[in-house]
């Protein structure tokens, strides 16, 4: 079954929507009116908790966004995601990272056979080989038990197991996991001088083995390996991720330090996989395996959840609500935890790369906005920095604050300071500050009334700036699978509603032809016609 085509700007509910984003009542007002709105606007499953209560909804908003993903064949749409159709079809393909984290007696299709077998298989691969290296069993080629692991790989191949690791830091063992993913030379050797070759073991990931900056980080790790140990060594500290057997062997990799991928799930959505493998070694298989439990979670609470409690399809409304019919462009997503810091660089690519579109499923240009920029950094270092911005800026702009009840190492006194703030913006984002408080509280300090008068419009704080907090209990491997599956589900259903395909990425191709192109050339010493500004720049660039 393919995806519906339907233009959502004709529908119903879109132009109730239209209508109704021209009357708007402001947050505090929405307040004002009745206690019970938190409750109404909140989502409780399992140990998270959302309120989105402080977003510029009310039930008839509430209502049309639901008509909205409803004529737009959500649930159909939904069916065919998890059963294997091929959704990504200008590729051909199935999108089945959720097959990953199945369990074990799925039966999941494609092309007629049943992936799930061999999902388990390599599952089953995955927690050998990382047992073996973490308990010293696989030793390298001195007969030292490893003491890092460098991944080598770009995109999702690098941001999902980066941000996993990291997120999961306090549960990780005696490895130390670096990642090795730009070209650029410089990020290469300093990842090396981190690392002894006697006892460092080398992960590639490389669906096709081809990659450019992924083949040339390898090649030149490879150079320094050999350097130090000798060409033999290549054999026990090289493994690959990949497909391309004849380049892995070639490469001097042995086959059973070869784990497969597939076509049928995306780079950004990968790390559910064998791409994962730098997350296994660093917190060891059983958290891995409890990270895919969690998504596994999330993947049933999406598919059976009703639209109305069901938490990736109310936070994708409220993104097309926002950039659709409020003029929103962008979106910020706060951690408020260090060990999330990389999350919204992951979540970067996994929804600017996924709905950054502008060609609709019937290959027609789009006549709304897709897509959205997502950027943030982990609070309260952001509060230092960009909240300027969001509280006293021109621009609307939707926030995500994320946060945990518990603190992993237990510091309360540091853990409340951190709660305090995280709630305290929230609220001061909602409620701003009016200029009868404002003068209040410069004459409670003693302000001369000139100075006063003058100061007033500066600490004016108009409020009416929307958030959606999710509060979990804790961070842990199964917490972490199950938030980051909800952002997989909330990209999945903005796309059926924008009409796009969301699992292709045609935008990345170009630049990397032209920069083929332009190395040739460089290499070659040829001369290619470009611009007048590329010529001028590559020029200077070679003399």
């Amino acid at each position: 079954m393919s995806l519906p085509k339907i233009n959502p700007t004709l529908t119903s509910s879109w132009n109730k929507l239209a209508q109704l984003a021209k009357d708007l009542k402001t947050l505090q007002n929405y307040f004002a009116d009745g206690t019970s709105r938190a409750q109404q606007f909140s989502i409780t499953w399992e140990s998270f908790f959302v309120d989105y209560s402080k977003n510029q909804i009310d039930k008839d908003i509430q209502a049309a966004l639901l008509g909205l993903v409803k004529e737009s064949g959500l649930e159909d749409a939904r069916k065919a995601y998890f059963s294997g159709d091929t959704i990504n079809q200008t590729e051909g393909r199935a999108v089945l990272h959720t097959a990953l984290r199945a369990k074990e007696d799925a039966d999941i299709r494609v092309n007629g056979e049943n992936v799930v077998p061999k999902v388990y298989a390599v599952r089953a691969k995955i927690k050998a080989f990382t047992n073996a290296i973490i308990a010293g069993e696989q030793k390298s080629s001195t007969g030292q038990a490893f003491t890092d692991v460098v991944n080598i790989g770009i995109g999702g191949s690098d941001l999902g197991p980066a941000m996993i690791t990291e997120a999961l830091t306090y549960y990780k063992n005696h490895l130390n996991v670096h990642f090795m993913s730009n070209v650029d030379g410089d990020h290469v050797m300093e990842v090396l001088k981190k690392v002894n070759p006697a006892s460092t073991l080398f992960v590639v990931v490389s669906k096709t083995f081809t990659t450019q900056e992924t083949l040339s980080n390898a090649i030149t790790a490879k150079k320094w390996l050999v350097e130090a140990l000798g060409e033999n060594a290549v054999a026990d500290h090289f493994v690959a991720v990949s497909t391309n057997l004849a380049a892995i062997y070639a490469f001097g990799i042995q086959s059973k330090n070869v784990f497969p991928m597939n076509d049928w799930v995306g780079g950004r959505f990968s790390l559910w996989s064998a791409v994962g493998l730098p997350i296994a070694l660093a917190v060891g298989p059983d958290n891995f395996e409890a990270l895919l439990d969690g998504a596994n979670q999330m993947d049933g609470h999406f598919a059976s959840a009703p639209l109305e409690d069901n938490i990736p399809v109310m936070l994708a409304l409220l993104t097309v609500w926002y950039n659709n019919f409020l003029g929103a462009q962008s979106e910020a997503v706060i951690p408020y935890t260090q060990y999330l810091n990389r999350l919204p660089a992951y979540l970067q690519q996994g929804i600017m790369e996924s709905n950054g579109k502008s060609v609709d499923r019937a290959g027609k240009a789009v006549s709304y906005n897709t897509g959205n920029i997502i950027w943030g950094e982990p609070g309260t270092n952001s509060q230092h920095a960009f909240f300027q911005l969001i509280h006293q800026g021109t621009k609307l702009i939707p926030a995500h604050f994320i946060g945990f009840s518990t603190a992993l190492h237990g510091n309360k006194d540091h853990h409340d300071k951190l709660m305090a703030n995280f709630f305290a913006q929230t609220e001061a984002l909602m409620s701003g500050k009016t200029e009868e408080q404002v003068r209040e509280e410069l004459i409670q300090k003693g302000m001369d009334k000139t100075e006063m008068e003058h100061l007033v419009p500066f600490k004016i704080f108009t409020g009416n700036k929307p958030t959606t907090t999710l509060l979990i209990d804790k961070l842990t491997p199964n917490t972490l699978g199950a938030l980051v599956a909800m952002y997989e589900h909330k990209i999945f259903v903005e796309g059926v509603v924008w009409n796009i395909y969301s699992y292709d990425q045609w935008g990345v191709e170009l630049g990397k032809q032209l920069a083929s192109v332009i190395l040739d050339e460089m290499d070659n010493s040829t001369s290619i016609k470009h611009d007048s500004s590329t010529t001028q720049l590559i020029a200077r660039y070679k003399s």
